[in-house]
């Protein structure tokens, strides 16, 4: 489980920075100045990244038998700006709490 938590993370942290860009470059940009040419660069980008994002949040929750709430909430949380990096956070802790702690066996001597 420890890649999926690895992919996890890397997506929901490039998501995460791609959604703010989007949301405190782009829209300013786009409203703002009328030039919407970081919207229309960043918007399907972020597309494409969330989709990666759903994908890996998916494989995630299989994993860690999560159950049908969590694991949505857990994807609705890449489509507010800053709420992935904090939800990132909790699934690692949700993760780590769920596996057991491993300790080494003694040797013999």
């Amino acid at each position: 489980m420890g890649a999926a938590l690895n992919r996890y993370r890397v997506i929901a942290w490039i998501v995460g920075v791609v959604l703010i860009m989007l949301v405190v470059v782009g829209m300013p940009m786009k409203y703002g100045f009328d030039n919407a040419v970081v919207v229309e660069t960043i918007g399907p980008s972020h597309g494409f990244l969330y989709m990666v994002y759903l994908a890996a949040a998916f494989d995630l929750s299989r994993r860690a038998d999560w159950s049908l709430k969590r694991m949505l909430a857990v994807m609705l949380a890449g489509t507010v700006p800053f709420v992935s990096f904090w939800a990132e956070r909790r699934v690692s802790q949700w993760v780590h709490q769920a596996q057991p702690q491993q300790t080494p066996e003694p040797v013999a001597g």
